[in-house]
């Protein structure tokens, strides 16, 4: 069998994020110049700092805010495989002020897994995909074994015996590792947690063994020498990665997960102001700068041709995840 798919008690802190929420709602309520924007951008991802959707969204910032004339600001908002971000940004008013970087497979898979209390593709309204990209299979450095093969025998030989990091129940991650298993007949242990940056951590520090990351967040562990890299799971050999294998070579024929990143926004969002958020992140994506800094982590800077085109996108994805909650084991695992 081969599918391929795209292929999360009050306190001082507590006190101190209500204030700061409510400053954040005090700004917004400033009146309108009647061009947008005349303040801040928030842009809200469903990660801790170092996730896939936190660097790609802080890679572009920067320079988005300079093109707009104000800020744009990254906020944070871990938990519930991305569901408080993508909850918050749903119910946030239409202005252009409060937008969402997610990864495409993670939002088609918990609208598929209806995770939401609202089907994605009429809460939000996407403004362009971001970026594509393939995931690293990692483990971490106390594993014994040293390449994709080894992972394998190891795993039958062991079963139960290995980890497998995600950042998320029923994320891209997840069914990855429920494909994977499937199709090499192992028996390793999935782990959830709130994003792919503790994941990374643990496995670092030897407590956690294998994980799909997104080239973004793996590459700089990789090339530190903090983890080890075993295999891409694009179905061609990765340019950035000639020497290591792809899954599908591996073991798992046919074996594919890519994912993208993109930017989206609550339905009824006016179309001058989508048209503004559009241009500007294109031409962001288009410099070189931007292009060469996704190109070292192996991702490609991938603007959509329109707001329109990006919806269909979306689309397939949504339908794709549907197909992916059929994977024998997957839907099983989320029960």
């Amino acid at each position: 069998m081969t599918k391929c798919f795209s292929g999360s008690a009050i306190n001082a802190f507590t006190v101190l994020m209500l204030i700061s929420g409510c400053a954040y709602a005090q700004s917004t309520l400033k009146p309108s110049t009647g061009k947008f924007p005349d303040r801040s951008v928030r842009v809200i991802v469903g990660q801790a700092p170092g996730g896939g959707s936190d660097i790609t969204t802080r890679i572009i910032t920067e320079k988005l805010g300079e093109r707009l004339g104000h800020p744009v600001i990254v906020d944070n908002r871990a938990g519930a495989n991305g569901v408080i971000a993508i909850n918050a940004v749903a119910q946030s008013a239409a202005n252009g002020y409060t937008l969402l970087v997610v990864a495409g497979g993670d939002l088609a898979s918990l609208n598929a897994q209806k995770k939401l209390s609202f089907d994605v593709r009429a809460a939000f309204l996407p403004v362009t995909q971001l970026t594509s990209q393939y995931y690293l299979l990692l483990s971490s450095l106390s594993l014994p074994a040293k390449s994709l093969k080894d992972v394998i025998e190891y795993a039958k030989a062991h079963p139960g015996a290995l980890s497998f990091g995600s950042a998320g129940m029923g994320s891209a991650g997840h069914a990855g590792l429920e494909l994977m298993k499937f199709q090499t007949g192992t028996d390793i242990v999935h782990v959830p947690y709130k994003g792919i940056a503790p994941a990374l951590a643990d496995m670092i520090g030897g407590q956690l063994h294998l994980a799909f990351v997104s080239t973004i967040s793996g590459a700089p562990q990789v090339a530190s020498g903090k983890l080890r890299a075993l295999a891409v799971t694009s179905l061609r050999p990765a340019q950035a990665y000639p020497d290591l294998p792809t899954i599908s070579e591996g073991g798992a024929p046919g074996f594919e997960l890519t994912n993208w990143y993109g930017l989206f926004g609550p339905a009824g969002i006016p179309q001058p102001i989508v048209d503004v958020l559009f241009q500007q992140t294109a031409q962001v994506l288009a410099t070189p700068e931007i292009q060469s800094k996704f190109a070292t982590s192996g991702a490609e800077a991938m603007p959509s041709g329109s707001p329109a085109e990006f919806a269909q996108v979306l689309d397939r994805e949504v339908t794709k995840w549907q197909n992916v909650m059929r994977l024998p084991g997957f839907a099983e695992s989320l029960q």
